[in-house]
């Protein structure tokens, strides 16, 4: 908001902006609005997988990127400072982030040590404690089977299969009854600020603030990270006038000077090439936010690139089963 609504309010006098913080259920949520005929969103933040979905069911309104999106200051065009990271027709890219996993400093009975591979969340042996995943196969399913012994590069090819499925929820057995499930990012770092876990999953800018702004003792596991993409949508169907704001807003919030600016408030990696030598200090704290990046080479020695396309044909079905498994 700081970086988005905030200034872009304040160029239009009297505008008022509602944010609904149910975002992460869109795919379902759009579907709803358009059965019913009633589109009560204008813009919607989400991540890449669930616009490809979108985009592919007709509920996310295809864009020319060039066309709606400002050129960096130089004169790239949109397409080409956004680069790769346009995965679809629909989205429009504005952070690249991670979900990892903090844990908290101060837990005696690991005598001393502290969890550096992705593996230490399952073993409860020399990591004992609650712990707090996010209730979504997304990031669980591939951590799961890569502590199985499955290579980093063969993670979707043997959960396309009945037996890598298997697999993967026989590791997430292994610490389920020592586990909380979340749903919104703010909920594991409540839940490490309070001492109810002692190790958990969120986004890695909730971790920042926890660690950096709210002077926790708790630090970051950077291990088996897993990048992802957020950015907007716009939904199918907007009147002439809706629609109007919405582009004239989007234009501005994904310019240059915008996705570096976000970057002063939060450690999300900018989604345009041109931002980032932009990135400069935290508006409040002062302190470099390049290190604390995910991006960040020292952070990103192993990283799992997340498979948007596989997740978007996959996910319903994984989304179902993965809930069932829950309910055992």
């Amino acid at each position: 908001m700081n970086a988005y609504s905030a200034p872009y309010q304040a160029m239009h006098e009297g505008l008022e902006v509602i944010w609904d913080e149910s975002s992460a259920e869109a795919v379902a949520r759009l579907r709803a609005m358009n059965e019913a005929g009633n589109i009560t969103w204008d813009l919607v933040d989400v991540v890449a997988a669930d616009a490809m979905r979108l985009c592919d069911e007709g509920l996310a309104m295809e864009i020319d990127h060039d066309e709606v999106l400002a050129p960096a200051p130089d004169g790239t065009p949109a397409s080409e400072d956004f680069g790769d990271l346009i995965v679809s027709d629909c989205f429009i890219p504005q952070i690249v982030y991670s979900t990892t996993f903090g844990y908290r400093t101060d837990v005696e009975a690991w005598g001393g040590n502290t969890p550096d591979d992705i593996c230490d969340v399952f073993d409860l042996e020399n990591f004992p404690g609650q712990r707090s995943l996010e209730r979504r196969p997304i990031g669980n399913m591939e951590w799961a089977l890569m502590c199985d012994g499955v290579d980093q590069a063969d993670v979707y090819d043997v959960l396309e299969t009945e037996e890598g499925i298997a697999r993967a929820f026989a590791v997430l057995d292994t610490i389920a009854d020592s586990t909380v499930w979340w749903t919104a990012g703010a909920d594991t770092p409540q839940l490490l600020a309070d001492g109810e876990v002692v190790l958990g999953s969120t986004y890695n800018g909730r971790l920042f603030s926890l660690i950096e702004e709210q002077d926790q003792p708790v630090a970051m596991m950077w291990d088996a990270q897993v990048f992802d993409l957020d950015g907007w949508i716009i939904p199918e169907g907007l009147p002439e006038d809706r629609l109007a704001r919405v582009l004239d807003f989007v234009r501005f919030a994904t310019d240059t000077q915008r996705l570096a600016d976000q970057a002063r408030w939060i450690s999300y990696g900018p989604g345009r090439a041109s931002s980032a030598p932009l990135v400069g200090q935290h508006a409040e704290l002062g302190i470099d936010m390049a290190p604390h990046m995910p991006t960040d080479p020292a952070n990103a020695q192993r990283t799992f690139l997340f498979n948007y396309e596989w997740w978007a044909d996959y996910r319903d079905d994984m989304d179902a089963r993965f809930q069932a498994w829950l309910s055992q």
